[in-house]
């Protein structure tokens, strides 16, 4: 073999060995560093193995619905959409566009990619170039500015809201325009289709879906339910392969109240027309069952409309019917009556003497407009005698007069566990004076809101027997607790039903073919030192006296002009209530329709 053969062979073997060499210490380095990641460093290789094939899907649940007894909706879930941006996204894109702009003007890209300031300022030029921007602002009625604030400020940023809840119309629009970072997410939006009519009841939840007042709020966890999640890996497209892990979503409750919204319109109406009417700075009503403790009605006026508050100022969203506190006045006399017939000391056909009219008990005076003699106990109710159910109070143990107040709910809470509900104004452990038990029997010394003074009425129409109220549909309601004999009950429902007789306190109110009992109550509002001038409207009562079903309770507070007694400010109120409402719930009437509607002054 020649020599110049010899050494290409040779040559060609060495370029073999390195070639192969080479090739071993590739495979080598691949294999070290393959068992590095999966023996030495396995959590590094799997985490970032993650970042680019696992997913976490959320599997959203809608919250809860709110229906009245009868299954109607009172608030409901709509899907919206909200507008979100990406600012490291948009920065990315920005600066792609201006790279890429750069190289076709000739430009060392590179270089200005290098120079941050050089490069930022392009950026805010290009961006604040793109007639696109400004039409996202003019769409979704923010300002240039605030958009650009958000958007600039951080650009590390990965989630910013521009708008919550816009409309179908708008998400399309802006869906279409393709605007770099800027992406749509679907939420959902309560909405209550009855608005004013059951805002103070249901209350409200904020932009996030969390309830922040009434049921809304007292019901939030049962109505929320849980979302759902999915643990999935996709391939480079997208394409999903395997689910690594999955939770159930818990579905949410809906909640059935007690409400019935047809007797609940009807209150909202006549209540706002009266506070609209008499100019009365608020008011509120209740309408419950008496054999259930069931709260068939709830209103207040001034109301909101819980789908807009931008005009929902703090003073109409306040549930007054359970927060409000007043002396309830002439409303709580047929308390006294039934006391004394509970304790023994007078019977339902004795007579009482107010003569003089007047009498003084521990340096006050406790007096009637003029001296009516001897009364019968539904005369003192007929009238509102002030005398004749101070001298009841008068007969009875201090302990126990005092402690029947308590048992009756004042003091205390109503049972519907609803946000903000006061306790009332009572202390029963202190001492007494006979003076203040001689207030105490009409309505004074004591402060309570429309809905104690409801489950009041609701004892009287139950013949004796006090439950708790309740907000919530009930398929078996409570027992209840027995405070008074049937018959001594039932006598006072009766006597009640003299005030709307000629010379009764509320001789101008007529309730359309029912037999009605009640009571009016005008009571002074307390101010530092005494009592002021502005008057508190109250008409309680029960229907159909034949066989009592509502309690309804009207309260009208201060209200304008000359005319601010209860039986005139909140009796209309109440007779368009009970006669509706009774009416709904298809009872008879039980008193002739033609005779019914003479005026009180009609002799014929």
């Amino acid at each position: 073999m020649s020599p110049a053969k010899k050494t290409s062979v040779n040559l060609i073997s060495w370029r073999f060995a390195l070639v192969s060499v080479m090739l071993v210490l590739v495979f080598a380095a691949l294999i070290a560093r393959a068992a590095y990641l999966q023996v030495i460093e396995p959590d590094k290789a799997r985490s970032e193995n993650a970042k680019r094939t696992v997913r976490v899907e959320t599997v959203r649940v809608q919250r809860g619905m709110i229906f009245d007894r009868n299954g109607k909706e009172l608030a409901v879930s709509v899907p919206v959409v909200s507008v979100y941006a990406d600012p490291k996204a948009l920065d990315k894109a920005l600066t792609k566009k201006v790279l890429r702009k750069a190289r076709r003007n000739g430009e060392d890209s590179q270089a200005l990619a290098d120079n941050a300031a050089e490069l930022s300022a392009r950026k805010q030029a290009f961006y604040q170039d793109e007639v696109r921007w400004r039409e996202l602002a003019d769409v979704l009625q923010i300002k240039q500015q605030k958009i650009d604030k958000r958007l600039r400020d951080n650009p590390a940023r990965r989630f910013v809201y521009l708008k919550r809840q816009v409309t179908p119309a708008v998400a399309n629009y802006i869906r279409q325009m393709r605007l770099p970072g800027i992406h749509l997410l679907d939420e959902s939006k309560r909405y209550y289709p009855n608005g004013e009519v059951t805002a103070h009841v249901l209350g409200v939840t904020n932009i996030d879906g969390i309830g922040i007042e009434g049921i809304e709020k007292l019901y939030d966890k049962a109505l929320t339910g849980t979302e759902g999640r999915r643990t999935i890996r996709k391939d480079a497209q997208g394409r999903e392969v395997q689910v690594l892990a999955e939770e159930e979503r818990v579905e949410p409750e809906d909640v059935h109240l007690s409400i019935d919204l047809r007797i609940q319109a009807i209150a909202y109406q006549a209540l706002k027309s009266a506070v609209l009417t008499y100019q009365a700075t608020s008011g509120s009503a209740m309408v419950v069952d008496v054999h259930s403790g069931e709260i068939l009605a709830m209103v207040n006026s001034p109301s909101f409309n819980p789908n807009d508050m931008s005009d929902a100022a703090p003073y109409k969203r306040r549930n007054r019917a359970i927060t409000d506190l007043f002396e309830p006045g002439s409303t709580l006399k047929p308390l006294a009556v039934l006391a004394g017939l509970d304790h023994g000391v007078i019977q339902a056909d004795d007579t009482i003497n107010t003569y003089p009219g007047w009498m003084r008990l521990n340096g006050g005076l406790v007096k009637d407009e003029r001296n009516h003699g001897e009364m019968t106990l539904r005369e003192i109710l007929k009238i509102s005698s002030n005398m004749g159910v101070a001298k009841i109070s008068q007969m009875l143990p201090k302990e126990y007069f005092v402690g029947l107040y308590q048992q009756v709910g004042f003091g205390e809470d109503t049972g519907t566990m609803m946000i903000g509900e006061s306790s009332g104004l009572f202390y029963p452990n202190r001492r007494w004076s006979d003076f203040e038990i001689a207030t105490l029997s009409y309505g004074y010394a004591v402060s309570v809101s429309t809905a104690q003074v409801a489950r009041l009425y609701a004892t009287f129409g139950a013949g004796g027997i006090s439950r708790p109220l309740t907000i919530m549909k009930q398929n078996d309601p409570v027992p209840g607790e027995r405070l008074f004999r049937e018959e001594d009950a039932l006598a006072v429902v009766e006597m009640m039903e003299s005030v709307f007789e000629k010379g009764g306190t509320a001789s101008n109110v007529i309730v359309d073919g029912y037999r009605a009992a009640a009571k009016t109550g005008t009571s002074e509002k307390a101010i530092a030192g005494g009592y002021g001038d502005e008057y508190v409207g109250y008409f309680a009562g029960v229907a159909p006296v034949s066989d009592p079903r509502l309690a309804v309770v009207v309260m009208i507070n201060e209200p304008g002009g000359d005319v601010y007694y209860g039986g005139h400010t909140a009796g209309p109120v109440f007779a368009e209530i009970v006669s509706n409402a009774l009416r709904i719930l298809n009872v008879a009437p039980d008193k002739d329709r033609v005779a019914y509607l003479k005026r009180p002054d009609n002799d014929s």
